[in-house]
């Protein structure tokens, strides 16, 4: 999309009937190169129009369809999660939670990204609607065996899986299309960030509203954390997609900000600990609780790593930011190769188990990730590549994640039976 409106920046005809196909990715696209087309008159005036829709109307804001629309969806996952206790089903022996909060989750983004998208495909809505029906279909009759780690690892993938589906939805099932993928990458981050700041606002309130009862001798605690505190929670990601599409400016001024203070953070934080490892003499590959935490932080910083490329892309060029990534992901590679040496001796040592696959997979394929990245960012701070590289490198190796996480999901249990 970019190249197209580069291209067209002259063409007023042209430059419309792009944003009318696709209004997201011409806005995505139009951020992302307006520090080099500033200058034009044309650029001023879509500046000015783009920054004019963006900016919040009271009246839809409050009252428009889009809230209501975002309330009924609350109220529906908050309904689905309730479940257990209006139909009193027996969590400690039907694992409910385990298997069905990340689908009910999910379906909740799901429902309100189709309702707002007034084009989606009917194909696509119908294969949709499946996937969710096979997904709660398959994991519900799975034996309520907690001991069975294959088990255990399809209710951990299965909330992958499922962000795979929303991914899909978000960008109406066009692979193809590497820019919508690159704003489904950089809309996660904001998601994340713009959830994180509710929850904290949300616990705030909760603290404060369960104060405030108990000084008058009122204990809601329990009735406040079965009911509100459990809906709010799966409500919390429709809330924070709410904002990021009507409150836009805003929300990407906060992500910039957090991203940009972020990576050097993470960088100054991941040397500090690689020496406090080597000091203590702590290490992954006889310690099986440090080597899970060791495995989250990888995933954890990876995640940072590709939130702040697409973060620091939107912008204009900063030298310091991108120095600051080419160096982070070196330093992950280092924890990565000390993770993955650590399970390969684990399985030399112990066995092949369904925890040490599915662990030993994800570090591989995040390994290799991880190096198609550094590649591109030794590129761009040596060889002036635009940072857009990285974003598509990152867009293309999704799928590979979407496969690993089928596998693990539908293959484990037939590999491993209920081991």
């Amino acid at each position: 999309m970019t190249e197209k409106i580069k291209e067209n920046i002259n063409d007023p005809e042209k430059l419309e009937r792009l944003y009318r196909e696709d209004k997201k990715a011409f806005e995505s696209g139009f951020e992302k190169i307006y520090p080099e087309i500033q200058n034009t008159e044309m650029a001023k005036f879509w500046k000015s129009r783009l920054d004019f829709e963006k900016a919040p109307d009271k009246t839809k804001q409050n009252y428009g369809p889009d809230t209501f629309l975002m309330i009924a969806v609350c109220l529906f996952t908050g309904f689905l999660i309730k479940i257990p206790d209006l139909f009193n089903i027996d969590v400690k022996n039907f694992f409910f939670y385990d298997k069905d909060a990340g689908i009910i989750v999910f379906l909740g983004l799901v429902i309100y990204a189709i309702a707002i998208n007034r084009n989606f495909n009917r194909r696509n809505l119908a294969l949709t609607i499946l996937t969710f029906i096979v997904s709660i279909i398959y994991i519900n009759l799975l034996p309520d065996i907690k001991s069975s780690a294959s088990i255990n690892l399809v209710y951990i993938h299965m909330p992958l899986l499922m962000w795979c589906t929303y991914g899909l939805v978000f960008i109406d099932f066009d692979l193809k299309d590497k820019s919508k993928l690159i704003e489904f990458i950089k809309h996660n981050g904001d998601l994340a960030i713009m959830g994180a700041l509710i929850l904290i606002a949300g616990g705030l309130l909760s603290g404060i509203t369960i104060g405030l009862f108990k000084a008058i001798g009122i204990n809601i605690e329990k009735f406040y954390s079965h009911n509100v505190i459990i809906v709010g929670l799966v409500s919390a990601p429709i809330v924070t997609t709410y904002i990021l599409k009507n409150y836009t400016t805003l929300t990407n001024r906060i992500a910039s900000i957090i991203a940009n203070i972020f990576s050097p953070l993470v960088l100054i934080t991941l040397i500090i600990y690689l020496i406090a490892i080597a000091v203590s003499g702590k290490d992954p590959y006889n310690d099986r609780d440090f080597l899970l935490i060791f495995n989250i932080m990888l995933i954890g910083v990876m995640a940072i790593i590709v939130f702040s490329v697409s973060e620091t892309s939107v912008n204009r060029k900063q030298k310091f930011n991108e120095m600051v990534l080419f160096i982070l992901s070196i330093i992950t590679l280092i924890i990565n190769l000390i993770a993955l040496s650590a399970i390969f001796y684990r399985v030399g040592e112990y066995g092949l188990t369904p925890n040490r696959l599915a662990i030993l997979g994800s570090n591989i394929l995040i390994f290799i990730n991880l190096i198609l990245i550094t590649i591109d960012l030794f590129k761009i701070n040596f060889k002036n590549t635009e940072l857009e590289k990285v974003e598509f490198t990152i867009s293309k190796y999704l799928p590979v994640y979407i496969i690993w996480t089928l596998i693990v999901v539908f293959g484990f249990p037939i590999i491993f039976g209920m081991k």
